[in-house]
């Protein structure tokens, strides 16, 4: 998915392996490949699956990091973003160029090898709403729907991997994007004023911080009762005190420093998908 989070500035000298992850947000992508990974664990894929469809949206993260770098270059330059690689010169553009060439090839590779159902959907909704983001709809008021798009489809990117099973249950479904929205409220917070210069005007900028704050706390909440409620059978204990938990850290939001309240929604979406191991519906 097309996150953002602002990350360590890249020094003169750093290795250009280190200086190519944070161009393409390594931090955001490691973290929606560990959810894949615990879905696909949940989903009890076959070793090869877990390992295909994983590395499929790996790949496909690095895409999108690279792809938004790389089209946001002259924005960032023009507001010195000095934790950006590209923007310091640190990294020559062209080899982000081939490395996001690489890696678009692999997740198209990757994901076939998990099966032409979860590749379609990777390649076009997950994957590919990343770039439509990148490409220009996080500058409309429609900038909260790839996150939908991607984040939600992201569990049946997983079951479609199996050829025995069908979509994900819609419950899941609508926690996966209720907890993409919230998080790319959350996640657009430390550049509300730099995107503003450059002429981004996506949802978080037309209603403002604290109402996106106070939106986003709303969602991952929502999201995480779905994680509890969705399952058959009835909740354990334990369930709940996750829940009260992630109603903290919700409530955190609303008053942490702009770059905190991103690392809460990656902390409450891994919780919801621990939720869902445990629940085993």
């Amino acid at each position: 998915m097309p996150v953002t989070a602002r990350t360590v500035p890249a020094r003169p000298g750093s290795p250009s392996v280190a200086a190519l992850l944070v161009a393409a947000h390594g931090g955001p992508a490691l973290a929606v490949t560990a959810v894949t990974a615990l879905l696909a664990l949940r989903a009890e894929l076959r070793p090869f699956d877990v390992v295909a469809v994983t590395s499929a949206v790996f790949a496909g993260q690095l895409t999108i990091g690279w792809g938004n770098d790389l089209l946001d270059l002259c924005r960032d330059r023009a507001v010195g973003r000095a934790d950006k690689p590209l923007t310091t010169g640190v990294l020559p553009v062209g080899r982000v160029v081939t490395a996001l060439v690489v890696a678009g090839c692999a997740c198209l590779v990757l994901s076939v090898l998990a099966g032409w159902r979860s590749a379609l959907l990777n390649a076009t909704l997950a994957t590919g709403a990343g770039h439509a983001y990148n490409l220009g709809l996080k500058a409309t008021v429609w900038s909260w729907a790839p996150y939908a798009c991607a984040f939600g489809t992201l569990p049946s990117v997983v079951t479609l991997a199996d050829p025995a099973r069908g979509w994900a249950p819609l419950w899941m479904t609508g926690a996966s994007a209720t907890l993409g929205v919230g998080a790319h409220l959350l996640n657009t917070l430390p550049d509300l004023a730099d995107d503003e210069r450059t002429g981004v005007r996506g949802l978080p900028h037309r209603i403002g911080e604290r109402r996106s704050r106070v939106l986003a706390a709303v969602l991952l909440s929502a999201a995480s009762l779905l994680a509890v409620l969705g399952p058959a059978g009835t909740p354990p204990a334990w369930a709940w005190a996750v829940l009260a938990l992630v109603t903290v850290l919700a409530l955190l939001t609303l008053v942490a420093p702009a770059r905190t309240p991103f690392r809460v929604a990656v902390a409450v979406a891994l919780l919801d998908v621990f939720l869902l191991l445990g629940a085993g519906g």
